[in-house]
Formats: structure tokens, C-alpha cells, sequence
């Protein structure tokens, strides 16, 4: 592993790396020929976080193509392009191919979420920007919300939202958030029911049925898939304290399967 500042990203890479990681305002040069841990305990320690496994995910160079492979056995992880148009869900045991320019991977271990960012010189696809339609309806593929669920999600992505750059953030309690949006907790309960299963009919994993119906679990998925998807983004915080804003219209993403 070689460990350099950001203001050496742009150096020409060698013959045997093209790629990098950007955690935290701080670089990581990958090399082809070794494979780079990510965890609690390996080439790029994330956090000392007790539900965050030693190795959770892998970065190798494998058949001409950078691979992000899931280690660990329970966490999964999140990711996305730039754009946020593409997105995944990758699973215990799943790997995906690395083929974009930059690509966004979230994951969240006990109450907190992390980010981290690869870049590669030479990715093997190049996306371009979704065209967002102008009917004044906020979508993430055929999902339509009313203002109170988009409220809803919001809140609970604020705390992410608010971050700069990659790094951590805690995703809040359902009392917590119901609290900032001044609605009783069964009213915040029943409309995230409403909005989980409505991204659930279209596709996006982890929102319910099974380990991911937990509670803490539903509502990391939820954040994670809401920010990459560009559902919410910074730019809609004052919403929070403005009931009158209007409602934006986001992007459609498309949701994938589980990667496995």
C-alpha cells in the first residue's frame, strides 16, 4: 500500500496501478499486483467500530478489471457512479466490476455510515448525467412521494447531507427524526413503512423481509440509497425548516439486484 496526500493524485501513475481511494480528505494508490483490504483492522482502517468487520471489503485487479468483492459475512454495501443513475447492492460474499470513472461506496456498521470514494484513469464505462423530467414530481424510477415521505427521507439523511466530502455520519433514530420533523413517532413509523415498501416493489433490496427489516437497518439502507441516488441532496436541507419550499424533482435512478 502506498499512502500519498491529495495534492499527489494527479502524479502519472505506474504501469501497475491506475486506480485510488479517497477516504476522509486522504488518498490510497492501489496496486494491480496486491489486493487492498478495507475494514476495522487492514490496509485502510476505517474506524475502530465494533460492527464493523477486521475486513469487510476488498479491491483486487482481476482479468483486466478492478473488483470490489464483499468479505465480511453480514454487512453489505452500497454502490453508486457519480451520477448516482447506476447503483448496487452488494452483498456478503457478492464482487462487483469497478467500470466508472468514480464510484461511490457506502456502508453503514451499527449506527454509523461511511463513504469512500475509487477513482480509476481508465474506467471501462463512461456515464453521463440523467435528464430529469420537469413535471414537478419527485421520482426515483417509477416511485412517486408525496411531500411528507420526501420530508421523511430528508430528515433522515440529514446528517449525511451535511458532511463534506467522504468520511462518517450517524444515521438518526426514528425518534430523533420524527422529533426534527415535529410529527408524533406512529405518524414517522407508518410513512416510512409507506415509502420502504414503495422502493421495495421497484427493486431496491434491504428495505424489507429479513435482517433488513430491522429498524436500524431499514433506515441506513434507506439513507444510503436516497443520498446515491440524488433523491435528496444537500441543496434540500432548508426544506426542513421551510414547510413551504416546494418539493424537487430528482433524478430516476436505477435500482439494481443484489450483486452476487
Amino acid at each position: 500500500m502506498t499512502h500519498v496526500s491529495s495534492s499527489k493524485s494527479s502524479t502519472t501513475e505506474s504501469s501497475t496501478t491506475d486506480a485510488s481511494i479517497e477516504y476522509c480528505g486522504e488518498w490510497f494508490t492501489l496496486d494491480r499486483n496486491k489486493p487492498f483490504d478495507i475494514g476495522r483492522d487492514a490496509d485502510l482502517d476505517i474506524d475502530d467500530n465494533q460492527y464493523l468487520h477486521r475486513r469487510f471489503l476488498q479491491i483486487a485487479y482481476i482479468d483486466g478489471l478492478w473488483w470490489l468483492i464483499n468479505v465480511g459475512s453480514r454487512l453489505s454495501a452500497s454502490i453508486s457512479d457519480a451520477t448516482g443513475s447506476m447503483q448496487a447492492w452488494l452483498a456478503p460474499g457478492a464482487r462487483l466490476p469497478v467500470v466508472f470513472g468514480l464510484t461511490s461506496v457506502v456502508f453503514t456498521a451499527g449506527p454509523t455510515t461511511y463513504e469512500f470514494v475509487v477513482h480509476t484513469s481508465t474506467p471501462a464505462f463512461v456515464d453521463s448525467k440523467p435528464v430529469s423530467s420537469s413535471d414537478g414530481t419527485t421520482t426515483v424510477g417509477a416511485v412517486t412521494f408525496t411531500r411528507s415521505q420526501w420530508l421523511l427521507i430528508l430528515a433522515l439523511a440529514e446528517p449525511m447531507l451535511k458532511r463534506e466530502g467522504t468520511g462518517t455520519s450517524e444515521i438518526p433514530s426514528s425518534a430523533a427524526a420524527a422529533e426534527r420533523l415535529g410529527w408524533v413517532l406512529s405518524r414517522f413509523n407508518r410513512k416510512l413503512d409507506n415509502v420502504c415498501d414503495k422502493l421495495s416493489r421497484q427493486g431496491v433490496d434491504g428495505l424489507r423481509g429479513g435482517v433488513g427489516a430491522l429498524a436500524t437497518n431499514r433506515r441506513a439502507r434507506l439513507v444510503e440509497y436516497a443520498v446515491l441516488s440524488r433523491l435528496v441532496t444537500p441543496a434540500d436541507l432548508p426544506a426542513l425548516d421551510d414547510d413551504t419550499a416546494d418539493t424537487p424533482q430528482a433524478p430516476a435512478a436505477t435500482p439494481l439486484k443484489d450483486a452476487r
